[in-house]
C-alpha cells in the first residue's frame, strides 16, 4: 500500500504491512527480486529485459522471481510464468548465465 513504502537504490517498494517494510529495510538484498525485477522468463529464454506484472511472481528457495502477464504487442494474452514452470530448472540456469550481460542492457 502507499502507507508502507521504502526506497532502495532509487526504486520505491510498497509493502502490505509495516512489519514487512521493516524486514526489507533491515536486509533488502534478501528480498530484492531476481534479475533486477525484470521478467525471469525473458531473461532466461531470450536474454532480454521485459517488464513484469508484480502480481505474477514465484518464490523459489527464498528468492523472488517476477513475470510478465498481459497482452503481447500482437494483442495475444501471455503469462510467462506458464512456460517458466514447464522448464524452470533449465530457464533458471540460462537466466543466471544471461543476467551479467542482460543487466547492462538499457
Amino acid at each position: 500500500t502507499k502507507d508502507h513504502w521504502a526506497d532502495h537504490d532509487g526504486v520505491t517498494y510498497y509493502f502490505v504491512t509495516e512489519a514487512n517494510k521493516d524486514a526489507f529495510a533491515k536486509n533488502p538484498e534478501k528480498y530484492l527480486p531476481q534479475y533486477g525485477g525484470w521478467c525471469a522468463y525473458a531473461v532466461g529464454a531470450a536474454g532480454q529485459k521485459f517488464p513484469v506484472d508484480p502480481e505474477t511472481f514465484k518464490v523459489v528457495d527464498g528468492k523472488l522471481y517476477l513475470f510478465f502477464n498481459g497482452d503481447t504487442p500482437e494483442g495475444k494474452p501471455l503469462n510467462t510464468i506458464v512456460p517458466w514452470n514447464a522448464d524452470e530448472s533449465n530457464l533458471m540456469k540460462q537466466a543466471d548465465a544471461n543476467w551479467p550481460t542482460v543487466k547492462s542492457q538499457s
